[in-house]
């Protein structure tokens, strides 16, 4: 479980995140909407401990953290082999080979053998329906079939919780349905999961909560029935801007 107690964030006079108080369960998906500039993506790395908060409590696992307090680079790093990362760009070597990607972390970090590692790249491979990519290079790739090789990547370091921060905003309709084919799979699985998107449908098919952040603060944080056949006005002023 991950929780978050009264977490405060500035950026000179932006509020980025206004007394936060939520939790994440293991073995569910979040999924985070909100207009731009709602603090979604603050929060999402806050989770990483990309970002630091000037306050509140962060408790993941047996981890209590106190954001007011300076953080060692030792506790940073273990709360980051907690939570995967999936940014929006992909961010993968370029000089490595996909296999090279995958296996890096777990070979460097968690001190696996190369053949466990490797192994384990060309399962999660399988599963995303890429393994005859192992031996090519990012470039030769396109953008859905990056965005999975990244999700590869985080898998393989065996997070507590996979955060995603708009996995599909760079990817075409197509492309996006593929990376997004590959979410609901990791759902059904029960992987812990905390999304944030602008993806109305993904949120209501996968979703097991809803959390609804606007101005820094959370308006909403409930069931995914609740948030689409129950909104407020504010919520179905925001769902009938997002529709074309």
């Amino acid at each position: 479980m991950i929780r978050l107690d009264h977490v405060d964030k500035q950026y000179m006079d932006h509020h980025a995140l206004d007394d936060i108080n939520v939790t994440f369960e293991d073995n569910q998906t979040t999924v985070i909407l909100g207009p731009s500039g709602a603090g979604k993506s603050t929060l999402l790395r806050s989770l990483n401990l990309l970002e630091q908060p000037q306050s509140g409590i962060y408790q993941i696992g047996d981890e209590k953290i106190d954001f007011s307090k300076e953080l060692s680079t030792k506790l940073v790093l273990r709360v980051r082999q907690l939570t995967g990362m999936v940014f929006q760009s992909w961010n993968l070597f370029p000089h490595l080979t996909i296999m090279q990607n995958i296996t890096e972390g777990p070979i460097y970090v968690l001190k696996q053998s190369k053949k466990l590692a490797e192994a384990r790249a060309l399962q999660l491979l399988q599963q995303v329906g890429l393994e005859e990519a192992k031996d090519r290079y990012p470039s030769q790739l396109s953008g859905g079939q990056q965005q999975r090789i990244s999700i590869c990547r985080a898998l393989a370091m065996d997070p507590e919780y996979i955060l995603f921060d708009e996995p599909t905003s760079a990817l075409d309709p197509e492309l996006e349905a593929q990376v997004l084919r590959v979410l609901l799979d990791l759902a059904k699985m029960k992987q812990s999961m905390v999304v944030v998107t602008h993806n109305i449908e993904f949120a209501r098919r996968v979703a097991d909560k809803i959390v609804f952040l606007e101005n820094g603060k959370i308006e909403f944080d409930g069931t995914v029935d609740e948030f689409f056949n129950h909104p407020t006005d504010r919520i179905h002023e925001f769902l009938t801007g997002m529709q074309f």
